[in-house]
């Protein structure tokens, strides 16, 4: 195999997240700056969900017109679509216009959807263009993917984003300047460089996707990476069947099995399809909407240190999972039930911390907070695991069925998200913790 094309795939997988992932690690320096304040992660998740308007155009000219929809170029204007609006946005995230009276940031609202429409609708063109390579760089590309999270939170932590420090606060009764009572408050730290210059990087980093893309379409060593030379957007139904392959990575499937499905290759039948798709529905809602609308609640108890090592480590821990699955892929679908399941017990503990803040379990103890940061860990690594042995089962039933897999990842996110949205932001089900001032029984 190709270390260069590794490398491309990677780099290509980082440009399908890193915009909207960077803009969510960003909050602590935006929000201060902005008439919304802390509502505005309500509003961010309310036009993430509206910009699958993408993803369902996409799928539904799959569906209706495969002919008419070139996906490479699809992918060119999502990707510079990407890279401008994130360059827009270091100019113009800070500008507000008078709506209803109300001071708005519509320039930020505007470039925000822009964004999570490319991130969106990289979910249901990246993949499928992943078909045009050997098996095995799909892993790679969701190694990429994983880094689109961990990439702008090491950035943000060089940055200093979100990193508090507790100072004594003094109260007085009255006019005569006698002291009261003494607290202690929590204060950001100044941040080491602006969000205008990370707003730039995230648009420098979109570019490098986008230079990624050209090569993997261009360079010589990676056409000879390609199964299949003639193989070309995946829409005429002879090239797609030469595309459909036996698949490299999976040596234990026998040479012609009986179809038991329309589906692909018809090596599984609608019950194993219906099943897998039910995972990878329940999986991406638990990982991207469910349970990181909850983080700050389940962490922020037990101190800011384990709310920031969560972060970390969890972001560490999707690529590593990418990691591991390119050697060790189990493609076992009682294997995939059972660490679903174990993934879903943890992040039910973490939910149940989120319930009980500002007071959870063990919270006035150090093992609390080792409890809770390894909880992250073993969550994201388990259902990220899941993630990619999905897309590297369908990616061997052909190019429909990654069309479907992105299609059916947004759908599950949508449903966390509209399931989170009305707890979290309506009815204020959830309690924060104060870094500096948690006091239980």
């Amino acid at each position: 195999m190709s270390l260069l094309t590794h490398l491309l795939a990677c780099l290509f997988g980082i440009g399908s997240w890193v915009s909207i992932n960077g803009l969510w690690v960003e909050l602590p320096l935006v929000v201060p700056q902005i008439p919304e304040g802390w509502y505005l992660p309500s509003y961010l998740s309310v036009l993430i969900q509206m910009a699958n308007v993408g993803p369902l155009f996409v799928t539904l000219m799959h569906r209706f017109r495969p002919d008419a929809l070139n996906e490479t170029v699809v992918i060119y204007v999502i990707i510079g679509l990407g890279a401008v609006a994130s360059f827009l946005l270091g100019f113009f995230w800070k500008e507000t216009v008078v709506v209803a009276g109300v001071p708005r940031s519509v320039a930020l609202f505007v470039l925000t959807f822009f964004l999570a429409a490319v991130d969106c609708t990289s979910s249901v063109t990246f993949l499928p263009f992943m078909m045009r390579l050997k098996p095995q760089y799909l892993t790679t590309y969701f190694i990429g993917e994983g880094v689109s999270g961990l990439l702008p939170a090491l950035v943000a932590l060089v940055q200093g984003v979100g990193l508090v420090h507790c100072m004594n606060s003094t109260q007085t009764l009255n006019d005569t300047g006698r002291a009261a009572t003494h607290s202690l408050q929590a204060h950001y730290q100044p941040a080491n460089f602006s969000a205008e210059v990370f707003f730039f990087f995230l648009s420098a980093m979109m570019l490098v996707c986008l230079l990624a893309f050209l090569l993997l379409n261009y360079h010589p060593s990676v056409a000879r990476e390609h199964p299949n030379a003639r193989y070309n957007n995946g829409v005429k139904e002879s090239r797609r069947k030469m595309a459909e392959q036996r698949p490299m990575m999976d040596p234990y499937r026998p040479e012609n099995p009986e179809r038991r499905s329309t589906f692909g290759t018809g090596y599984y039948s609608w019950m194993q399809v219906f099943y897998i798709f039910v995972i990878l529905a329940w999986v991406n809602a638990l990982t991207n909407t469910v349970l990181p609308s909850v983080q700050s609640y389940s962490c922020l108890p037990y101190g800011n240190n384990a709310y920031h090592l969560s972060a970390s480590l969890a972001a560490v821990s999707n690529p590593l999972a990418c990691f591991i699955a390119m050697f060790i892929p189990i493609r076992s679908l009682v294997f995939m039930g059972a660490l679903t399941a174990v993934g879903s017990a943890v992040g039910a503990y973490i939910m149940a911390m989120a319930v009980l803040s500002p007071c959870p379990l063990l919270v006035n103890d150090t093992s609390g907070g080792a409890v809770i940061v390894l909880a992250w860990i073993l969550f994201i690594l388990s259902l990220s695991y899941v993630k990619v042995i999905i897309g590297v089962i369908l990616r061997d039933e052909g190019h429909s069925a990654l069309v479907w897999c992105g299609a059916v990842v947004q759908l599950g996110s949508l449903l966390g998200a509209v399931t989170m949205f009305p707890l979290v932001s309506v009815y204020d089900y959830f309690s924060s913790g104060d870094p500096c001032n948690t006091k239980c029984p």
